[in-house]
């Protein structure tokens, strides 16, 4: 999503008198080296290196307010870090214009706000935005990418409704639309499924899964562990804001990671139809049959 479709976006200081690090040449199209982020003088990440592999499908897991959406913020140049720095195509990311981020780089935040009485397919060609200049106005790509975005996203049919007319799910599918038509080849997604049912979670997940295979990468936060297993390619788990583990499903879906991270008792089995890593939580022990009695009623098994 571009930086200009939420109404409090925030600003970001370029000045290139600020003196920039040795950036390296080589590595990834995306990482973060050595980097302190957080919000005013709260630091929610100390020292902070990750190195997001290329063309991946990156998911990000951890319990709540453990940093997730802070190393988002940060890798979409919406949070500078007050040490380190984000590097993007072997550049500081803060030596970009924010159009030239936006033309590499698209955001789906965890929250958006439309403008009152836009219509969807006016707030999906915003996704545009980037690509748009005093002299390249409106265009014909811009009308397919726009149309694309909403067939891929399956809101075709309400192109014509007020966004404030929509059901929470409805206005998700709108806003990953115009993450879609800004047609960058990097996608950060700040838990993506929220607010969907489990039928559009799955095709929301097959789209990007599609979109890997494409050669996008893609860096999403995720609170189903079985569904970042399922279709992540890379994973990275997070506790109060460090980075605990990182690689394939195989390697950070584990009894142990998955207690480490969210203290939580659990057996990680093969997924029945996909072959990676499920999450079964052990919660207490219903292994056992109890006899329920209810009063007026004959004992039963349960």
């Amino acid at each position: 999503m571009t930086h200009t479709t939420t109404t409090d976006t925030p600003t970001v200081s370029t000045d290139p008198a600020q003196p920039q690090a040795d950036v390296p040449t080589a590595g990834p199209r995306l990482q973060v080296q050595d980097a302190t982020i957080g919000y005013d003088k709260r630091s929610i990440s100390h020292d902070l290196s990750v190195q997001i592999p290329d063309e991946s499908f990156t998911v990000i897991i951890g319990p709540n307010a453990c940093g997730k959406s802070t190393l988002l913020r940060a890798l979409s140049r919406l949070l500078k870090p007050s040490s380190g720095q984000v590097i993007l195509d072997g550049q500081t990311i803060t030596a970009y214009k924010s159009k030239e981020v936006a033309r590499k780089v698209g955001l789906l935040p965890q929250t958006s706000v439309a403008p009152d009485g836009i219509t969807v397919a006016d707030l999906v060609a915003r996704g545009r935005f980037p690509h748009q200049s005093f002299i390249k106005q409106w265009s014909r790509d811009d009308e397919t990418a726009v149309y694309q975005a909403m067939e891929a996203t399956g809101i075709t049919e309400l192109s014509h409704r007020l966004v404030d007319e929509l059901s929470g799910g409805q206005r998700q599918r709108v806003w990953v639309s115009v993450a879609l038509a800004q047609q960058t080849e990097i996608l950060l997604l700040d838990e993506p499924t929220t607010f969907l049912d489990i039928t559009h979670q799955i095709e929301l997940l097959e789209l990007f899964t599609d979109l890997h295979q494409q050669g996008h990468t893609l860096v999403a936060v995720l609170h189903d562990l079985n569904h970042a297993a399922r279709y992540a390619t890379y994973m990275i788990a997070m506790r109060h804001g460090d980075i605990i583990t990182q690689g394939t499903p195989e390697h950070v879906v584990t009894q142990e990671t998955i207690k480490q991270v969210f203290d939580l008792d659990c057996r990680v089995v093969p997924d029945p139809v996909a072959g990676t890593p499920q999450v079964v939580p052990l919660g207490r022990d219903r292994s056992r049959r109890t006899t329920e009695k209810t009063p007026g009623r004959q004992e039963r098994q349960v």
